[in-house]
């Protein structure tokens, strides 16, 4: 009974910042990575970023520089700090806990880049 609760989405203007959160509860066992995924409108989900249980952090190329990942691990939580934020960054976003047996998925937050 593993539960990821997402937090921190809304509606932005280009070039402004967001902060979502993650937050795991529940039986928790052999961590090996937790990331962010999104999936806009008649789009395929696609990876964002990435860190591994010995803090080793993966960008996808569109946000490189612009996005950071990071982790509380007495928390439980993983954030993704947005800056500079663009209208093709509007999608649904969802957070993913691997472990070495299954994967688990938040249920989505909103963003929302737009003028």
């Amino acid at each position: 009974q593993v539960q990821l609760v997402e937090s921190g989405g809304g509606l932005v203007q280009p070039g402004g910042s967001l902060r979502l959160s993650c937050a795991a509860s529940g039986s928790i066992f052999s961590i090996n990575a937790m990331g962010w995924y999104r999936q806009a409108p008649g789009k395929k989900r696609e990876l964002v970023a990435t860190i591994t249980s010995d803090d080793n952090t993966n960008y996808a190329d569109s946000v490189k520089g612009r996005f950071t990942i990071s982790r509380d691990n007495a928390k439980n939580t993983v954030y993704l700090q947005m800056n500079s934020l663009k209208p093709e960054d509007t999608a649904v976003y969802y957070c993913k806990l691997r472990t070495s047996l299954f994967d688990y998925w938040g249920q989505g937050t909103q963003v929302t880049v737009s003028s």
